[in-house]
């Protein structure tokens, strides 16, 4: 599930080229906070996913909200 949502996530992503340096920019803008910046696109991606999975991994552990993407929600429930 957490593979799946990672895609979804990544699927939103917006990328750019910054035209003061001509580096990458992307963001995944449902995932406040989560971006990238760097020389080459493929770096820019992989840095995006490695900064989305700290990011999840984080709220998750400190019990902070996940946005729901495409229908995945990988928000903790209290059990019965």
């Amino acid at each position: 599930m957490l593979i799946n949502y990672m895609k979804a996530a990544l699927h939103h992503a917006k990328y750019e080229i910054l035209p003061d340096d001509g580096t990458f920019y992307a963001e995944i803008p449902e995932c406040q906070g989560v971006y990238a910046n760097a020389e080459t696109l493929e770096v820019c991606r992989e840095q995006l996913e490695e900064i989305l999975e700290e990011w999840i991994l984080f709220r998750l552990k400190n019990n902070f909200l996940l946005p729901v993407i495409d229908g995945i929600d990988l928000n903790l429930k209290e059990a019965a």
